[in-house]
């Protein structure tokens, strides 16, 4: 359980107040359409999730609701749902690079559409949630179930990474990852960790640490450097 600074662990319990009793419900992406990532003078499109899209189905299946896999996770898609979106996960690539040169590092990758490039960055998500007079995001939960998704570019109380900005934009509580992970040591994890948080009622940094507790002994992928990246920032209730 940790928290990027001081500050932004008094404003996730103000958060936890404010959503406890919202009502919503879950979305869940995962696997997008990958978009085309510039690298140089060249474009690339990043690898496809096969693992991830397992993930998302499984875990909507644990919250009653339905995956958008494929071309459906847009990054127009899930802005207009996150909005009034209960718990978000978000299964994909998650990139650490500030890739339009603002300042601010960090973004969801998503399926690019006509009305975007397909990256949800962090200065995105301050921009429409975590400003003075814009509306706060109503998630309890946001779980980053990405590669790098946890690590800014500064440390301390100047971090803008993902994790800051969805602190800032309203979230209590979120779970990313400190390092790359492989989407199949990840499915599994998550199915577990979902499993505890809404089977065996138990709280978020609990319901983590048991099921890495479950990957140790006896899961398939047994090796923590596979799942260990997992951490929850912010409130564990």
């Amino acid at each position: 359980l940790t928290a990027p600074s001081i500050q932004s662990l008094a404003l996730t319990r103000q958060h936890r107040q404010r959503v406890q009793n919202l009502s919503g419900e879950a979305l869940v992406a995962g696997n997008p359409t990958m978009p085309q990532l510039r690298l140089g003078p060249n474009r690339s499109r990043l690898d496809s999730l096969q693992g991830a899209e397992r993930e998302a189905e499984q875990v909507a299946a644990i919250l009653n609701t339905k995956a958008l896999i494929g071309s459906q996770a847009t990054e127009t898609a899930i802005v207009q749902r996150m909005q009034n979106a209960k718990i978000i996960h978000l299964a994909t690539h998650g990139l650490l690079d500030d890739i339009n040169g603002v300042g601010s590092p960090g973004a969801i990758v998503l399926a690019a559409s006509a009305q975007d490039d397909g990256f949800l960055t962090s200065s995105e998500i301050m921009e429409r949630y975590g400003l003075p007079n814009t509306t706060p995001l109503q998630a309890e939960l946001v779980v980053l179930s990405a590669c790098d998704t946890g690590r800014g570019e500064i440390k301390g109380e100047g971090v803008i990474g993902l994790s800051r900005s969805l602190i800032a934009a309203g979230v209590p509580s979120l779970v990313v990852s400190l390092w790359k992970v492989p989407d199949d040591a990840t499915q599994e994890l998550m199915v577990e960790f979902y499993t505890n948080l809404y089977e065996r009622k138990l709280d978020k940094a609990q319901a983590l640490r048991k099921a890495m507790l479950t990957m140790l002994d006896g899961g398939e992928n047994p090796d923590p450097v596979d799942w260990a990246a997992f951490t929850v920032i912010g409130e564990a209730e």
